[in-house]
This record gives structure tokens, C-alpha cells and sequence, in this order.
């Protein structure tokens, strides 16, 4: 039989094929046009079509420039979740009926006849509320929106009335109630690129053997989408017992103008504080309660010599704002990389460093030894419990008959050994 990725790359281009809603025209500059409940889209060439009704398992990825048409269905064929070193112009069109109310992405209503009004997110996503075709329109990009803004406020049909009535938009609600975190926790746990359907989540949560789960909550270098991700889903997984690790995928040790970090460690220490807020902004959103622990996603990086400096800048920062903020802080890292570095300025200004360290070292071995987290054999960091070892990453696995594809981590944590939060807790590490 064909592998799982020949699969995969047989079905991606079937989704490349046209759809009902496709017009046979041919845009300008290459591309082709698309007509989608009164809006009439002249894509750029190189963009993908993919038509979530027909395909519902497809993964809505920020990383391609891509045309997403329906409501997204299970996104099981995400890889599991890592960042992405380009953020690409994306665009995904749904019917307003239906849409969730997405927490982690702003949105705007538009009614007929109004020029769509500018706007930006901290994780490079901005939703409209097109009233007068009843479309909500999620837009992702890199640096700027405008060039994907422009596409969208070129497709809109002149002429157009407003039905009647004009279609509501979705609401998230009351504010949510704040999810105290979970006692301490030890056990298994994953992470997927999405946040898994709840019927997902129920049969893992009944036959898995994990008891945490990641989820990434926003972030410029985000890898996919989060459709499933509300405040209800939050509240829901609280309920059923699940210790919640929620992760922000900012800036990241690599060049790129749209998600890599500053080599100036100066401008890494605001690039870590402005990731704070949009973390602590999103958390508030989804319900999680201050106090939470908050994961930056920082990759592993082979240059030590140019990024370490800038990397414990950044999650220094990162720690002492999310203090200042009420919320404790965490960070994912390489055990080859940034563990080693956050270890070698851990004296400089322990208050400053993150109080739970989550370490990627795909070795199977399912511990948070020293050896396993990269740090010093008999050291006192991160003990507690405030460690997390990933020990085994990117692979599929079926529980109840319900497939996903992960990483797996050994987690230990316990929040009333991370100290006091809700004020400073010093200044980020004096790196030049």
C-alpha cells in the first residue's frame, strides 16, 4: 500500500484540481478566478485552491499562499505543530452561519458598501465579517495585510445589496470565565500543529495514555490555523480533566523579516516583551486564568555564537513581562541550544528566567533528567517539578480509533512550586 505521505501529497493535488466554484478564467498576472458566494477573487498565480467541503481533513496552513473555501472540518492531516520560518499571504472565505468565534484572531464587521478597515493581529491573522454576503474572510500574512486586504476589497460584486435581515455576526460571548491551572500534573503528553476536534479530544481523553496537551494559541511563525480554538474549547478541556500547555510561537533564532528574531540582543528584549502581551492577551481571550504558565516556542538554532545572546534576551524579557502581566512563564527550547544557553546565564538573574523549561530531545527516553533537558548533571534549575521533556516528535498515533499526528512529552509540573506571579521579578539578563 501507498506510504501515509504518498497519501498525503496524491490528496494535496487532488485539492489543486477545480472545483464547482472555480471559473475556467485565467487572471491577470497568471493566476485564475474564483466566484464564492457573491465575491468574485482574482488570485495571484501560485496560490492553491482548497475546497474544505469537499476535503475536510485538509490542513488550512499559514506557510502557502492558499485559497481555503468552506467551514474546516478535523485538519487531520496537520503535521504536528512547529514553527514556520516564512508566513505566507493566505486567505480563507466560510459562510457566516457556522463560523466560530475565533479568540485568537480579531475580528471586524464590514457592511455593504464599507471599505474594508485596516487592521492588524499579533499572530498575523485578521478576520472580516463581510455583511453583505454573509462570508466571513480570515486573512493571514506576513509582514503586511495589505496586499491580501486588497484581493479581499477587490472581490466584493459592485452593486451589492444588503440582505435583509443582515447576517449576525458570530459573537464570542460574555467574557470567559478564567480556568484556574490544573494542580500538578506528571504524566504524558502531546502537542498537535491545531487544536483537535472535541470528539477527538474526548476519545483521546478516554483512551490515550496522555493527560496534558499543547495548544498553540498565536504567534507571527504559527504554523497552521485554529479554527477549533474558542474559549468553549478551552473551558471544555478544563472540564475533562486536561492539564493545558498553551504556546506562543514568536519570533524565532533564524533570518526572516516576518518571524525571525533580532541578533540585536536589545531588540530581542522588546521583541520578547511584545510577545508577552500578545500571549497574555490571547490567554485572556481563551480563558485561561493569570497564573497560567505561558510556553514561548523557541526552535533549536546551531549558531550558538550569534543567537544565544539574543535568545536569553528574549525570554528574559519574555519572563519578566509575563510576570509583570500576572501570568508565570515557560519556554520550549532545544536541549542542544537554548537550554544550554538559558543554563549558562541561569545565575546571572534566576528570578528572570522562565519558571518552567520544556526541552526538545527526541531521545525516547520518557524522563526530565538532566541529561534528558540538556542541563548540568546534579543541577538545582528547573527543579521542582518545572521541567518538560518532548522525547519524541512529528509521528502519528491511534488511540479509539482517532489518528493525529504529535509530538510526545514527559511533563512534570507544579504550579504552587513556581513561586509568586502579578509583579516584577527583576530585569531581563545584561547581554551585549
Amino acid at each position: 500500500m501507498p506510504s501515509r505521505t504518498l497519501l498525503r501529497c496524491l490528496l494535496g493535488a487532488a485539492l489543486l484540481l477545480p472545483a464547482a466554484s472555480l471559473s475556467p478564467a485565467v487572471a491577470a498576472g497568471g493566476g485564475r478566478t474564483v466566484d464564492y458566494q457573491g465575491l468574485h477573487l482574482a488570485l495571484p498565480a501560485g496560490w492553491r485552491v482548497v475546497d474544505l467541503d469537499r476535503h475536510p481533513d485538509a490542513c488550512l496552513r499559514l506557510d502557502r499562499p492558499a485559497l481555503y473555501l468552506g467551514h474546516a472540518g478535523s485538519q487531520s492531516e496537520c503535521a504536528a505543530g512547529r514553527a514556520v520560518a516564512t508566513r505566507a499571504d493566505t486567505l480563507h472565505l466560510e459562510p457566516m452561519a457556522g463560523a466560530p468565534p475565533r479568540a485568537d484572531v480579531p475580528t471586524l464587521p464590514v457592511d455593504p458598501g464599507t471599505a474594508l478597515p485596516p487592521a492588524e493581529g499579533p499572530s498575523g491573522e485578521v478576520r472580516y465579517a463581510l455583511r453583505g454576503t454573509g462570508v466571513m474572510a480570515t486573512l493571514s500574512y506576513g509582514e503586511d495585510p495589505a496586499a491580501v486586504r486588497g484581493l479581499l476589497a477587490r472581490a466584493a460584486t459592485p452593486g451589492d445589496a444588503a440582505p435583509a435581515p443582515a447576517p449576525a455576526v458570530p459573537a464570542a460571548g460574555p467574557p470567559p470565565v478564567p480556568r484556574a491551572p490544573r494542580e500538578a500534573f506528571a504524566g504524558t503528553g502531546f502537542d498537535a500543529c491545531t487544536a483537535p476536534t472535541q470528539k477527538s479530544m474526548d476519545t483521546w481523553r478516554a483512551e490515550s495514555p496522555f493527560g496534558a496537551v499543547g495548544i498553540y494559541i498565536g504567534g507571527r511563525a504559527r504554523a497552521c490555523a485554529q479554527p477549533q480554538l474558542t474559549a468553549g474549547w478551552v473551558r471544555k478541556q478544563t472540564e475533562a480533566g486536561w492539564h493545558l500547555m498553551p504556546i506562543w510561537v514568536g519570533p524565532q533564532p533564524w533570518n526572516s523579516s516576518s518571524t525571525g528574531l533580532s541578533t540585536d540582543p536589545s531588540r530581542a528584549e522588546a521583541q520578547g516583551r511584545e510577545a508577552a502581551d500578545g500571549a497574555a492577551e490571547a490567554a485572556r481571550a481563551l480563558g485561561l486564568a493569570p497564573g497560567t504558565p505561558l510556553y514561548d516556542d523557541l526552535e533549536n538554532y546551531s549558531d550558538r555564537a550569534t543567537w544565544d545572546a539574543p535568545v536569553v534576551a528574549y525570554l528574559t524579557a519574555w519572563t519578566v513581562r509575563l510576570h509583570e502581566l500576572g501570568h508565570r512563564s515557560a519556554a520550549y527550547v532545544s536541549a542542544s541550544s537554548g537550554a544550554k544557553a538559558l543554563s549558562a546565564h541561569y545565575q546571572q538573574a534566576p528570578q528572570s528566567m522562565p519558571d518552567v523549561l520544556w526541552v526538545a530531545r527526541w531521545n525516547l527516553s520518557a524522563t526530565v533528567t538532566d541529561e534528558d533537558m540538556g542541563l548540568p548533571k546534579g543541577t538545582a534549575q528547573w527543579a521542582g517539578p518545572r521541567r518538560a521533556h518532548q522525547f519524541r516528535g512529528d509521528h502519528d498515533a491511534s488511540y479509539g480509533g482517532v489518528t493525529i499526528n504529535i509530538d510526545r512529552s514527559r511533563v512534570e509540573v507544579d504550579p504552587a512550586a513556581l513561586g509568586p506571579v502579578g509583579g516584577p521579578a527583576g530585569g531581563p539578563v545584561p547581554l551585549s
